[in-house]
């Protein structure tokens, strides 16, 4: 058996390879940790669209341990509905416990799991984007975890937050997997790459497109106060 190390943790490749006394149980970690990095605020940490693209390109292994599906469309469909449907209980889950917690968040201290930092990202987030935060959030890091909590602490109306809830859920979820399974699946037949090969790199890849565009609108926005809080010492001056 492969020794553990606690940095793949953050490799997704490790969840959907899961095995317990010999049998595979990728689908159900999988859709777990969907749930928990969308519905409990201490999932943040944990891979979700590079867990989703790679999922697509083990979707065949994925789904034959829940199905024997011949069709390749319908085990990928299948899959996607099934994460999507993760999806919709965790930010629903999310959504109850930003309502019944209300502002207990933001009176809690930091720590190594919590950071208050990313709640208060995520509110402003919210406020400037409505309702299409919700669907906004699902490809971004950090935020879509607290999202559904922001939502519930803001009393959104819960009608409106399921239709956006469940929007997103299934653009989030059939976007990347389809996306991870067909690119596979084109690339081998055509030039014979397999990307089971180049899975640390893609899962690189992701991480930088999905989280750099964030960090650069922070940096941005951060420049912005520093210039403004010059402007009023100079103006004082």
């Amino acid at each position: 058996m492969e020794e553990f190390h606690i940095s793949q943790l953050i490799n997704p490749e490790f969840y959907i390879n899961l095995q317990i006394a010999g049998h595979s149980i990728g689908i159900y970690v999988v859709l777990f940790i969907v749930f928990a990095e969308t519905g409990l605020f201490a999932g943040f940490f944990l891979p979700g669209d590079s867990l989703l693209f790679l999922s697509g390109i083990y979707s065949t292994a994925l789904m034959q341990e829940l199905f024997n599906i011949d069709s390749d469309f319908l085990n990928v469909a299948l899959l996607s509905t099934l994460v999507a449907l993760a999806g919709i209980l965790g930010n629903s889950f999310g959504y109850w416990f930003g309502a019944k917690s209300g502002n207990y968040l933001y009176n809690v201290k930091d720590n190594f799991i919590y950071k208050k930092k990313y709640l208060y990202e995520s509110k402003v987030f919210f406020e400037r984007h409505g309702g299409r935060a919700i669907i906004f959030a699902r490809f971004i890091p950090v935020v879509r975890t607290f999202a559904p909590i922001i939502a519930g602490i803001v009393r959104m109306d819960l009608k409106r937050f399921m239709f956006y809830n469940v929007i997103s859920s299934f653009l989030w979820a059939t976007s990347l997997i389809f996306a991870g399974h067909y690119l596979q699946v084109w690339l081998l037949e055509s030039y014979g790459v397999n990307l089971k090969h180049y899975i640390e790199y893609i899962v690189l890849f992701l991480v930088l497109a999905t989280t750099l565009p964030v960090v650069i609108k922070l940096v941005k926005s951060k420049g912005k106060k520093q210039a403004a809080n010059q402007t009023d010492v100079d103006d004082v001056n």
